[in-house]
């Protein structure tokens, strides 16, 4: 097994456990905002408990593409050391923090110096093979799933057994073993700036704002069911609590199983023809959701979204593995910033379209308008597809071979 090999396996395991320990206390900061108010704060809770949420996404998309493109520079192994160390910190304030306004403001700051997932992604190009890209960061989106699913149960666990605080300090120890590991890296080292400038090529504008605005959609329709899906699984199908998170979690695994399994295809294809099956994919998903919003009952509802996960393996994987496959190395980690930049902007359009879904045609409707939201994204794609061509594919490291 070779240094890169070893590299990247680690990687994935620092991977799944720092997104693990991010996730431990994801679904638990209203709880305490609300604790950390008072009764007498009740007025501000609606808002602090929103911006908890949206703060960091927001700093976030504008500060990822900036250490994207640091880490193009000086290399990305830092900029995972870097975000890292800054997860750690703000969870250990997080843990000590008794003002609820001040433990937004610290949310806010973790989300502009983090930054993880691109430099992770990033670091990972540097050393797969021209044909494996897309196989790759299938893998790093698959061990985030798992994480995903993981931390809130055993944050839910660690809340009940022994409070938030040691929560935030049971995640911030996890951050900061994670960085120990990370140094065991392999070391990648960026070209002098004299050749990087020679080298570099200019971005691929009109194809790679494409597959922005495709990252933007199908995230977007992703996260729209946030607002109401524990109420919709608990009023329409009658189901217990147990079932809210068994039906929750089932899309992440599916995604995470079928992720590698779609990269592998993918990586196979051109640019062009990837494209095709994303729109593909997406009039799948409005068909998924379709029958999730016709489903009477709890077993077909879980099957629609295991169905929902497995389309999900085929869909944000496989538009960072096209930004990857048309930019050459000196552009990879601002372009995935960018990328990662655009995930977190579905995320907050989704989380606002869902609101209003919510509240414009309540709890028995709100699944068609996330089926309506997948129509108008693969339309969305068949326009851009229609509009810019892709560029020739470009190697991610000086010594690969170009992809078809």
């Amino acid at each position: 097994m070779t240094a890169e090999t070893r590299g990247l396996r680690l990687l994935l395991l620092i991977q799944l456990l720092s997104m693990g320990a991010m996730e431990l206390s994801g679904p638990f900061w209203p709880l305490q905002i609300a604790a950390l108010l008072g009764p007498e704060g009740a007025p501000h809770l609606a808002l602090l408990s929103a911006a908890v949420y949206a703060g960091p996404l927001l700093a976030a998309m504008l500060f990822t593409p900036f250490w994207g493109r640091l880490g193009d520079r000086t290399g990305h192994k830092p900029m995972i050391l870097r975000a890292l160390l800054a997860l750690a910190l703000c969870q250990g304030l997080a843990a000590v923090i008794s003002n609820a306004w001040l433990l937004v403001a610290v949310r806010v700051v973790q989300g502009a110096l983090a930054g993880f997932l691109a430099a992770a992604q990033a670091y990972a190009l540097v050393w797969c093979a021209g044909t494996s890209r897309g196989r790759t960061l299938a893998q790093l989106q698959s061990v985030t799933a798992i994480g995903s699913l993981l931390g809130p149960v055993l944050g839910g666990w660690l809340l009940d057994a022994a409070g938030f605080r040691l929560l935030c300090a049971s995640a911030m120890a996890i951050c900061l073993a994670c960085a120990l590991a990370a140094l065991w890296l392999p070391t990648d080292r960026p070209q002098p700036r004299t050749q990087q400038e020679a080298q570099a090529r200019p971005l691929p504008r009109g194809w790679l704002l494409g597959i922005l605005l495709v990252i933007v959609l199908v995230q977007a329709a992703k996260l729209m069911p946030q607002p109401f899906y524990a109420l919709y699984v608990a009023q329409v199908l009658q189901a217990p609590g147990w079932l809210i998170g068994a039906t929750y979690g089932a899309s992440a695994l599916s995604l995470a199983l079928s992720a590698p399994l779609w990269a592998r295809l993918f990586d196979r294809w051109s640019p062009a023809r990837t494209l095709a099956l994303i729109e593909g994919v997406a009039w799948a998903c409005a068909l998924t959701l379709a029958a999730t919003a016709l489903a009477g009952n709890w077993p077909s509802f879980l099957a629609t979204r295991l169905l929902w996960g497995l389309w999900q393996g085929a869909l944000l994987p496989v538009a960072y593995a096209l930004i990857a496959n048309t930019l050459c190395a000196q552009q990879q980690g601002f372009a995935l910033g960018l990328g990662n930049s655009a995930a977190k902007a579905g995320a907050l359009l989704g989380t606002l379209l869902g609101g209003a879904a919510l509240a414009l045609a309540g709890l028995e409707q709100a699944f068609w308008f996330v089926a309506a939201l997948y129509l108008g994204a693969a339309l969305g794609v068949r326009l851009i597809r229609h509009s810019h061509l892709p560029p020739a594919a470009r190697p991610t490291h000086p010594s690969l071979t170009t992809t078809r």
